[in-house]
């Protein structure tokens, strides 16, 4: 019964006025296109010390105007499920801009499946989040950003499920990104190049957990890194091959994960940007860094980007300028 309440609650949702559920994605016409990134949110709706959580998001938002919202896991932290969920997710909706989510190890302990969260989000006008038949995770999508005359893919967003917790015997810890979602990305990169006549399209991928390459980046004395590392990096302890199949696709920029709440740092490994956001939740799980969010702005036909940590009022740190402040100079 709850299902047909959300797939009815879906279709009503087409019926109203100014519904957007998928909207398009463009530069804007300075060639701009901005994306706020807000992960580790772990609210717990009616928790008081989740309320600086929704104050955060809601200063970002107004503060930065962005095109697009990414949550990249762990949104919710306890129940009520549903209302947690859409609670978050309606401070972008309200404001009608478009977002996506990656679902964390924690989004589905709540109550609800990831199947089941997945169908109230698809609820939520303005929402950009799929799936993809066949391929492992509910997360798994894809978002082409049009050019500013809207006649062409100008870049694009890859966005992955990365699971959970390891599922075979005798691996502990977290989960990998599986073959096929790679394959998938894979199929998809080439089709891109191909249509932009052999020339890899400037890309980014988004998802919860780390690669296991940011600790080997972060522990390499010879690695550029801007930002806070206060833990490890909690990667899976199987290596799947996502990054190897990034640097031969030739199109990753850079890759934006959440999961260690004490890490917000970037580190110029291989030619891509590894990059966490802040932590954006309240007091209701362990932090050691004030709440914020990273912000993205890409140029269009540019295979460089600006990012930075918004926190409380207004405060800009870890201005970063991708790749030009990785370049190491000659003496």
């Amino acid at each position: 019964m709850k299902r047909l309440l959300i797939i009815l609650s879906l279709v009503l949702g087409c019926l109203q006025p100014g519904y957007a559920q998928k909207p398009n994605l463009k530069f804007n016409k300075d060639g701009k296109f901005k994306i706020v990134q807000f992960t580790d949110v772990h609210y717990i709706h009616g928790n008081p010390k989740s309320a600086i959580s929704i104050e955060r998001i809601n200063e970002v938002l107004d503060a930065e105007k962005p095109d697009l919202v990414l949550f990249t896991g762990d949104v919710i932290y306890g129940q009520p499920a549903e209302e947690g969920m859409r609670t978050i997710l309606n401070l972008a909706a309200n404001r009608k801009i478009p977002f996506g989510v990656t679902f964390g190890n924690h989004d589905n302990e709540q109550g609800l499946t990831r199947t089941q969260l997945f169908d109230i989000i698809q609820t939520i006008p303005y929402n950009l989040t799929d799936s993809v038949a066949g391929v492992v995770g509910a997360t798994n999508f894809i978002l082409p950003l049009k050019s500013s005359d809207g006649k062409k893919d100008a870049a694009i967003l890859y966005c992955l499920d990365s699971h959970s917790y390891s599922q075979i015997k005798g691996i502990g810890g977290y989960d990998y990104i599986k073959f096929d979602q790679i394959q998938w990305y894979r199929e998809n990169s080439a089709k891109y190049t191909k249509q932009n006549g052999g020339t890899p399209l400037p890309s980014l991928a988004f998802f919860h957990i780390a690669l296991p390459e940011y600790n080997q980046a972060a522990s390499d004395e010879t690695a550029i890194l801007i930002g806070t590392r206060k833990e490890k990096a909690c990667a899976p302890q199987l290596n799947s091959g996502m990054f190897a199949s990034m640097k031969e696709m030739g199109d990753i920029l850079g890759v934006f994960v959440g999961h260690d709440h004490d890490d917000d740092y970037a580190v110029f490994w291989k030619g891509i940007l590894l990059a966490y956001g802040r932590y954006t939740g309240g007091d209701t799980v362990y932090n050691n860094l004030s709440n914020g969010a990273r912000v993205i702005e890409m140029t269009e036909g540019e295979k460089n980007f600006k990012t930075w940590i918004r926190l409380k009022g207004g405060e800009i740190v870890n201005s970063i300028n991708y790749p030009a402040d990785f370049i190491k100079k000659k003496d």
